[in-house]
């Protein structure tokens, strides 16, 4: 199967690539610029782009998808500088609207779109949320900044792309991703934090998480054999940060985290950021306020969908967080 795939430069796609290589599919690339994820990689690479402005540029995006079977379309940005949510809707939204505009123009069967757990409801682990769960973004993200418009963004494009005619379209929303090849980082950053420092303090939420392999493996039974229109939650295991950060601890060999993070506490350094925001508006890696606080809430979500429909294998978290940390050391990050 010859495939073209967004965002191979990143954490998630840098995973589906080795995944797809695996299986003998013909991998075609769709990248800015290629980095080290892809060195010694069999991938043919294009450089076209994916918000096309001008008919020559259509062209080479068209020339992108000739011949492809499917397309996983997994680039995604998070950003909170001033450009932002410019940012954040080019990729999201219009690159989805061009990709889903060029597949049906080349003939393409399938398009798999990466979008995120942050369009899925939540609860509680005893009742987590799932694909059907109602979720009201105001109260949880806001009206407006950057975590509002990354979820505003995604939504749309999941939206759009399951409203387009003539292309089969399947929606995966992974949750906390942990494995290698993170080379930002983006979730490793807390393995890599603990790694060189002991933490004391934990938050009081928790999160569903899942390893980036068994990710990538639901990405291509979603292209293979997903319901169109449908989407998949992508995570397997419901732990409190607390847990999550003891086993991290446990693979880089720290003491673990012993006092829970108070909300007050917490409100306190966010409100920081803001006034960090206001003097140094370009700051575009600074964390935001609101992903902070909702480290302080328990957000479990259920993957049953994907493992019963997808085959989706569910790897223990201590051994996906063995797999980062390994990748980290061996790239020269500890």
């Amino acid at each position: 199967m010859k495939v073209l795939v967004t965002g191979a430069t990143g954490f998630i796609g840098a995973n589906v690539v080795r995944h797809l290589l695996a299986r003998g599919d013909q991998v075609r690339c769709l990248v800015r610029k290629p980095n080290a994820l892809l060195d010694g990689l069999d991938v043919e690479l294009s450089t076209a782009p994916l918000v096309p402005r001008e008919p020559s540029e259509l062209a080479e995006l068209l020339a992108a998808v000739d011949g492809c079977e499917g397309i996983f379309h997994i680039a995604g940005v998070y950003e909170n500088g001033p450009a932002a949510r410019r940012k954040m809707r080019d990729v999201h939204v219009y690159g989805t609207r061009a990709l889903c505009d060029v597949a049906v123009r080349a003939g393409v069967r399938r398009l798999v779109l990466c979008s995120s757990s942050v369009t899925v409801g939540f609860g509680s682990r005893d009742a987590p949320g799932d694909e059907d769960t109602p979720l009201d973004p105001t109260p949880v993200y806001g009206s407006t900044g950057p975590l509002r418009w990354y979820y505003d963004t995604k939504f749309q494009a999941e939206e759009l792309a399951t409203g387009w005619g003539g292309v089969e379209v399947v929606v995966v929303n992974p949750d906390f991703v942990v494995g290698a090849f993170d080379i930002k980082p983006t979730s490793g950053q807390l393995i890599l934090t603990m790694a060189r420092h002991w933490l004391p303090v934990y938050p009081l939420g928790g999160k569903c998480f899942i390893d980036a392999d068994d990710c990538a493996v639901a990405h291509l039974a979603a292209m293979d054999r997903g319901l169109p229109g449908r989407r998949y939650l992508l995570g397997n295991e419901n732990l409190s940060y607390r847990e999550m950060m003891g086993l991290v601890a446990q693979v880089v060999g720290r003491r673990p985290p012993i006092l829970p993070l108070s909300t007050a506490a917490l409100r306190v350094g966010a409100a920081g950021l803001d006034l960090l925001a206001a003097l140094k508006p370009h700051g575009a890696e600074r964390p935001d306020r609101r992903v902070l606080l909702s480290m302080q809430e328990a957000r479990y979500r259920s993957g049953a969908r994907a493992r019963r429909e997808l085959g989706m294998p569910a790897t223990p978290l201590r051994d996906s967080i063995d797999k980062a940390y390994r990748w980290f050391c061996d790239q020269g990050y500890c």
